[in-house]
């Protein structure tokens, strides 16, 4: 296993569908294979705030797909990953996160962050768990 200090493009395909996904609200082109087929657990903050299992990622598809289809010119960008660990088929790495958009009419700028957990899976790198914390929300 090579010394490297941040997830590569492989690593990154997950959190990047993940995102589109929120932009467009297409769970059927961009969440295909990004969800580790095992145990998924997601920290969100919304409400039940913690989805676990099979079960849990589809109700929480459900509830995003519902939440981002409220807002309008969603877009997000990364910043740099932090904090990189690889221990064999499992990756960690939290990714600083900025989106803007509309909701009601009102301009938004959300500053967060997002610590993966993935497992390599079928010879590709599949999101196991996922939290999303805001740390900065202006309108």
């Amino acid at each position: 296993m090579p010394d490297v200090a941040a997830p590569d493009a492989a690593m990154m395909a997950g959190p990047e569908a993940l995102a589109r996904f929120l932009e467009t609200a297409d769970e059927r082109l961009v969440l295909r294979g990004v969800f580790s087929v095992g145990e998924v657990t997601i920290l969100e903050n919304f409400p039940p705030h913690v989805f676990m299992g099979q079960a849990g990622l589809d109700h929480w598809r459900d509830l995003m797909a519902r939440h981002v289809r409220a807002i309008t010119d969603l877009r997000h960008t990364f910043g740099p990953p932090q904090d990189f660990a690889r221990t064999d088929d499992l990756v960690y790495f939290s990714l600083p996160t900025r989106w803007t958009g509309v909701r009601d009419g009102k301009r938004f700028d959300e500053q967060g962050g997002w610590s993966f957990v993935q497992v390599l899976e079928d010879g590709g790198w599949r999101i196991r768990s996922y939290g999303w914390s805001v740390v900065s929300f202006a309108q």
